[in-house]
């Protein structure tokens, strides 16, 4: 009896201990698929650092982690919700546009200055209101195929995308005010937008900076009298060597009541870093669809196929990462510019940030 009851003891003891090492083993691998999946794209969850946790997804639909909210204004929703994002924007911009508050700065009237902005493509029934420094050039590369110049984007020189004289592009000033009016009210319209600071760096980099298009009058016209006017210390002698600063291009932008003359001076080349409002009259004119230079990617295919042209031209290809918001750039931008400057430069652009959806820059302005 002694005997049978230490045996019953000792297998007690032996199965205690295989518990043991089972809720050990179990722990472990549960830790283990956590950690693996926490660390791997399309896992079953993962913590982006700053952010919330991102509840679990079925691994048999992986996607990316979401961008950091410093490299993107907003996250972006997936295709099949685009025609429901394009609606909220013209929401969002009929109620802008009805706010009085703010109405010096989104309404202007249909004048000459705006209908130049405006190509037009007969053969497709298609109105694109041209905003530089938002990839412009690509787009005017799809209506130059749709007229039928040439059979693909990729067979257009550079050279002619610009040379209005000779791309085939008529612009919706050269008509008769009863075709403007009858293209207006039945024409597939868009134009497309971006952050409007990150444009306005863009316009600074491209013209003042780099001038990849060998357009001298900006070094050597636009930048001297800027800096005349609102640089604080210049020696008259060296305005073009010294080179134009973005702390000066902000002052002039900024400058609500003084740049109006300079303006007139600069003629058609303010174009680069007028508003939205001033260039595409949206709040005048009903377009069907506003892009966004940040969600391309989605936004082209979408206007393709709501202009009933995707079947005749295809977008370019986009470089990976070329049209996300860098909102790292910006703050380096700005990072030498008083607050007061930047205060103003808003006061200015304000109707753009909010016609369009795009956060207020509270990072540059508190």
């Amino acid at each position: 009896m002694g005997e049978a009851m230490r045996h019953h003891w000792l297998l007690l003891g032996a199965c205690g201990w295989v518990l043991l090492i089972l809720m050990f083993v179990s722990k472990f691998i549960s830790f283990r698929a956590v950690d693996d999946y926490g660390e791997r794209v399309g896992g079953l969850s993962w913590t982006v650092p700053g952010t919330k946790v991102v509840k679990p997804i079925p691994v048999s639909n992986p996607v990316k982690p979401a961008p950091r909210q410093s490299d993107q204004p907003s996250a972006v929703p997936t295709v099949t919700d685009w025609p429901s994002v394009v609606e909220s924007r013209g929401e969002l911009l009929s109620a802008v546009c009805k706010n009085s508050s703010l109405r010096n700065l989104t309404h202007v009237s249909i004048n000459k200055f705006v209908l130049d902005r405006i190509f037009v493509c007969d053969k497709h029934k298609i109105l694109f209101c041209q905003t530089p420094k938002v990839g412009n050039t690509q787009w005017k590369k799809v209506l130059i195929v749709l007229n039928g110049a040439f059979p693909t984007v990729e067979e257009i020189p550079e050279n002619l995308v610009h040379d209005h004289e000779k791309n085939g592009l008529p612009r919706l000033s050269s008509l008769t005010p009863q075709d403007i009016t009858h293209r207006l009210n039945t024409y597939f319209k868009f134009f497309i937008v971006r952050d409007p600071f990150e444009r306005l760096i863009s316009a600074f980099k491209d013209k003042f900076v780099k001038n990849p298009r060998f357009e001298p009058w900006y070094k050597h016209d636009i930048a001297p009298a800027i800096i005349r006017k609102y640089r604080k210390i210049h020696r008259d002698s060296d305005l073009t060597a010294s080179g134009l600063h973005f702390e000066d291009f902000v002052r002039y932008l900024g400058d609500m009541e003084g740049r109006h003359r300079m303006d007139r001076q600069f003629g058609e080349h303010i174009i680069h870093w007028v508003t939205y409002a001033e260039l595409c009259a949206p709040c005048e004119i009903h377009y069907s669809v506003v892009g966004h230079h940040e969600t391309l990617e989605q936004d082209a295919p979408h206007i393709l196929k709501a202009a009933g042209i995707d079947h005749a031209v295809s977008y370019p290809a986009i470089p990976p990462g070329i049209t996300r918001y860098n909102r790292t750039k910006v703050e380096q931008y700005f990072s030498g510019i008083s607050k007061r400057d930047i205060r103003r430069l808003y006061a200015r652009y304000q109707g753009d940030f909010q016609l369009f959806g795009y956060p207020s820059p509270d990072f540059l302005l508190n």
